[in-house]
């Protein structure tokens, strides 16, 4: 298991929330001093009866345009919307991390977009930048939940790299759940490499030949 400097709870704050037209929900916002990285990254703390012992919680990643935007090249808008959704109703904790495009930052993210429509993947994309494949660190992740309290919860993810490096942080991973499935035309070959590479519990159409 690995040391983690500890950080410490800045402010805390109720926010209503809203996520298009169709959800409105109030959480507590909760802000941190001394994370690894030195990011402004957020906690959201919804009221509910999971969000006690072992909580549900979700670390999503900002993403722009697709939590902004709602671009269809991903699936990121739709499943912070899904766990805001979640968590409003049964409770728990939504982190949202500063770390676009996987890490690798906005401007990058759009330059790898681009290689991706000469035929890359999204992870060959990056690499052809001399970016890291999945640049994400959750040092910080560990650091926010161990400073409102919590080392064991249960994880909204497909991502099997949040479990793994929770779990070397320190943190419990009792068990994962997977958040829903959001393919496009758009976003299909995303996802489909997200699970080939990756191993990304998502169950896809195939790909058309």
């Amino acid at each position: 298991m690995s040391e983690i400097p500890a950080a410490t709870v800045r402010s805390r704050v109720r926010v209503p929330l809203r996520f298009g037209d169709s959800l409105a929900v109030t959480a507590e916002a909760v802000t941190f001093d001394g994370l690894a990285d030195g990011a402004e990254h957020l906690a959201f703390v919804f009221d509910g009866p999971a969000a006690t012992g072992a909580p549900l919680v979700r670390l999503h990643s900002e993403c722009l345009t697709g939590d902004v935007f709602g671009s269809a090249r991903c699936d990121c808008g739709p499943q912070l919307h899904e766990a805001a959704a979640r968590l409003s109703a049964a409770g728990g904790i939504l982190l949202y991390l500063r770390q676009e495009g996987r890490g690798i930052g906005l401007y990058n993210k759009l330059d790898a977009y681009a290689l991706q429509d000469a035929g890359l993947d999204t992870y060959a994309a990056n690499t052809a930048l001399g970016l890291p494949e999945d640049a994400r660190d959750y040092t910080v992740a560990a650091q926010m939940l161990t400073a409102i309290g919590v080392t064991a919860i249960d994880l909204l993810s497909n991502n099997p790299d949040k479990a793994r490096q929770l779990a070397s942080l320190g943190i419990s991973v009792r068990r994962t759940r997977p958040t829903g499935v959001y393919a496009t035309p758009s976003n299909l070959r995303y996802l489909h490499a997200k699970v080939a590479r990756t191993g990304h519990t998502i169950a896809l159409p195939r790909l058309a030949s």
